[in-house]
């Protein structure tokens, strides 16, 4: 059994990155340095710093197994057109072989018999192996797909040469040349909320970023960005997203579709069937493209402009009027940092720059607040908290003067473990909440906080709801499910149903992004398309703190201090992590040790 990559003869060609003379053997779990960079996290690296790995055509009188091996590694080297991957094909596979369709992401493999082929033989088949971690489809959605590659690829003799005739569509790359050869890019689709899309007669939007995964090298980034955008949602998040582009539109032909100035105006411009995009509909539009491109950009973008096919100007949309579509403007924003403290179980509030805690204004903060878990509301003016028998849920704001109210719904459960979980505020000013009190959870939403509950329905749970954490766009939920011993961390999107006065919720598309091998304690969002997670090391190291994406694409455990227990993060990306470990609230950045916070105390929080 040999790993394909180590060929002989290709030290005769020259040296090649280590990576790609390696190929796919034993690289580590994508990515192998650093997060998964998101668009939001900053710019993209000068391309000096990406390794180019340049394609080598076949030589004269490979064997079929060295045709394999120099056909994969020429699929690494970053081509867009795979020019010298396809010198490995037969004329007629070479113009039905679509590299687009999918891309087999493998964290160990492929491996292949390594006895010779006949001499006399006209035709072969080399069988591949391999340890599959995820799946990249048509339209660049990343989906962990673990499991065995037992795989197929046929050789015929042409010419006295062995060329490929047979074999799937798509590439297979092996964690770490994916990582090289694509980077994570957000794309931005507005949510679908439903009866809450209007307010007081006014209409609230919000855009949800949906990842995918575009190349590095590509000749023209911005164009294959905008491209990508214009091609819609991924098919986990269609349904609750729509996009202002037509359907089926596209950018004219070439590279000054999309071009960007020196004074960071972007123009954009589209073919006929958008020529009758205008008014509103082309100012979505242009929010769309003016928050996806920003996210790529060095710099601050000045504007983004919607051009018809002829050139003319179809709408403007300036960097203040984008603002307006960020989940700031649901119901508001605050990064203020809580915990509860031991002492009195009340909530403190951790100053900006500070490490010395201060009890909050209002009841929360009062002496003997008796709280157990809190969540404070996006705009930091109201909480809600679960007190220590774990059966009863307050709601107050965060001033003095205000007293508790008793929100209308009471746990059964006589253990607070089973009680009802730590609270979530949406980007509505509605309270997210779970009775543990059964083998199968019981989710509900408060409107307002203290709003009769109504009941979620989530279809294809499975397990108890442990803990949950809704995104500030109101839309995607995260939600900690234990069951037989396990506890995972699934992601599902919010159908927002019925009318205002009798809403109707149910948690849909739950999908399953736990890092492969771990058991997740606490998770909180981070990021316009990414979560942190407490989580068991599956080498058996205890608990670490890791990134993971809202499409399950993981990352290295982080540094942290002493064993965490929980952790919070803000979706400001700027903002520390607050970590809990061994009695103690931490403040956490990437470039420090971490602050411990006094006095002690445990549940910290972000607002939401």
């Amino acid at each position: 059994m040999a790993v394909l990559g180590g060929r002989a003869g290709r030290a005769a060609r020259g040296a090649l990155p280590l990576c790609a003379a390696l190929l796919l053997a034993g690289c580590a779990a994508m990515p192998s340095n650093g997060e998964v960079r998101k668009v939001d996290e900053g710019p993209q690296p000068d391309g000096d710093s990406q390794v180019h790995v340049a394609g080598i055509a076949p030589h004269t009188g490979e064997s079929p197994q060295q045709i394999v091996s120099g056909f994969l590694e020429a699929t690494t080297s970053g081509e867009s057109d795979f020019s010298t991957a396809k010198k490995y094909l037969t004329a007629d596979l070479m113009k039905r072989w679509d590299p687009f369709a999918r891309i087999t992401v493998l964290s160990k493999g492929p491996y292949h018999p390594s006895e010779g082929t006949d001499a006399e033989a006209t035709s072969t088949t080399v069988a591949l192996s391999g340890s599959k971690e995820a799946l990249v489809d048509a339209g660049h959605a990343y989906q962990p797909d673990q499991g065995p590659l037992d795989t197929d690829v046929h050789l015929v003799r042409q010419g006295g040469e062995w060329r490929i005739d047979r074999m799937g569509d798509g590439l297979i790359l092996s964690a770490s040349d994916f990582e090289r050869i694509y980077h994570s890019v957000n794309m931005y689709y507005f949510a679908d909320l439903g009866a809450d899309e209007r307010h007081s007669g006014a209409r609230r939007e919000t855009l949800i970023a949906d990842p995918v995964y575009l190349p590095w090298q590509s000749p023209d980034g911005l164009l294959a960005t905008v491209k990508a955008l214009l091609k819609g949602p991924s098919k986990w998040l269609a349904p609750a997203v729509s996009s202002a582009a037509p359907a089926g539109v596209d950018l004219t032909g070439g590279a000054e579709a999309v071009t960007l100035d020196d004074s960071q105006r972007l123009k954009v411009r589209l073919k006929a069937k958008a020529d009758q995009l205008r008014g509103e509909e082309c100012v979505r539009l242009a929010a769309q493209i003016f928050t996806t491109v920003q996210g790529q950009a060095s710099v601050k973008l000045d504007s983004v402009e919607v051009q018809r096919a002829d050139g003319a100007t179809a709408c403007t949309l300036g960097n203040e009027q984008a603002r307006q579509y960020g989940p700031a403007n649901l119901v508001g924003a605050s990064d203020d940092q809580y915990y509860i403290g031991s002492a009195q179980h009340n909530l403190l509030v951790i100053p900006p720059d500070g490490t010395t805690a201060q009890p909050v204004s209002g009841p929360f903060g009062a002496a003997k607040a008796d709280l157990r878990s809190v969540a404070v509301r996006r705009d930091g003016q109201v909480a809600a908290g679960v007190k220590s028998d774990g059966r009863q849920l307050v709601v107050g704001a965060l001033t003095d003067g205000d007293v508790l109210q008793t929100a209308p719904l009471t746990s059964a459960a006589q253990d607070p473990k089973n009680g009802l979980s730590a609270p979530s505020w949406d980007g509505f000013d509605d309270l997210w909440v779970a009775d543990r009190n059964s083998a199968v959870s019981k989710l509900y939403v408060l409107r307002g906080g203290v709003g009769q509950p109504v009941p979620v329905t989530v279809p294809g749970l499975q397990g108890r709801v442990e803990s949950l954490r809704v995104a500030s766009d109101g839309v995607r939920i995260a939600l900690v499910v234990s069951e037989a011993g396990a506890e995972r961390l699934e992601l599902g999107w919010i159908d927002r149903g019925g009318t205002a006065e009798q809403p109707q919720f149910s948690v849909e598309g739950l999908r399953d992004i736990t890092p492969a091998g771990e058991n997740v304690v606490s998770a909180s969002w981070a990021g316009a398309s990414r979560l942190v997670l407490v989580g068991s090391d599956p080498d058996g190291g205890g608990q670490q703190i890791r990134y993971v994406g809202t499409d399950g694409s993981p990352a290295p455990a982080l540094a942290t201090v002493g064993e965490p227990e929980s952790v919070a993060a803000s979706e400001d990306q700027s903002k520390p992590l607050l970590v809990l470990s061994g009695g103690n609230v931490y403040s956490l950045t990437d470039d420090s040790n971490g602050k411990k916070v006094s006095p002690k105390g445990d549940s910290p929080v972000y607002p939401g």
